[in-house]
């Protein structure tokens, strides 16, 4: 298998082992917000939080409907602390409405995932579920090791290397 196979095996995997995105959001004031958030997630890589609409990060998606959401390794299964492997996302959110198809579809997906707390959750007005659909993507593995993911095909990785490295926004 070649370092490329590799990398995408890695990326088709990697959320795999994660319960939670850390879930970067703006104010319409242009005030940055840093939280998290539990997720699942379906086969075209559309990333559904379940979140309080008391919550700054719900707010905030609400005003400006975009979000920047990361996946990274544990510190503690990391080698080398400047090279941590992960996986950003920029994205599109979009409100689901309550108690439709695909709102009914999704919860039932988040008990299966997280259990009985979704049966309370569902009984609270306040809270709403947001698609967080990719536009484009980032995934890092290690030193030389970055990727773009490819925003014609989320399934697919560009190895970012040289000169288009270094014109590209990296933030590796």
């Amino acid at each position: 298998m070649s370092k490329f196979e590799a990398a995408i095996a890695a990326y088709q995997t990697f959320t795999d082992a994660f319960q939670s995105i850390i879930l970067s959001t703006v104010s319409l004031e242009g005030h940055p917000d840093a939280s998290y958030a539990p997720f699942v997630m379906d086969g075209d890589r559309n990333i559904y939080i379940y979140v309080s609409g008391l919550s700054n990060h719900t707010q905030n998606l609400q005003a400006v409907p975009q979000a920047s959401i990361l996946f990274i390794a544990d510190e503690q299964d990391t080698p080398q602390i400047f090279a941590r492997k992960r996986l950003s996302y920029t994205c599109t959110a979009h409100l689901i409405e309550a108690e439709t198809e695909q709102w009914l579809r999704i919860v039932d997906q988040f008990e299966d995932r997280f259990g009985n707390m979704i049966q309370l959750l569902r009984t609270l007005p306040d809270f709403r579920i947001f698609q967080l659909q990719p536009t484009s993507g980032r995934f890092v593995i290690g030193f030389g090791a970055a990727y773009a993911v490819d925003s014609n095909d989320l399934n697919q990785l560009i190895h970012l290397q040289g000169e288009a490295r270094e014109g590209a926004q990296t933030e590796d």
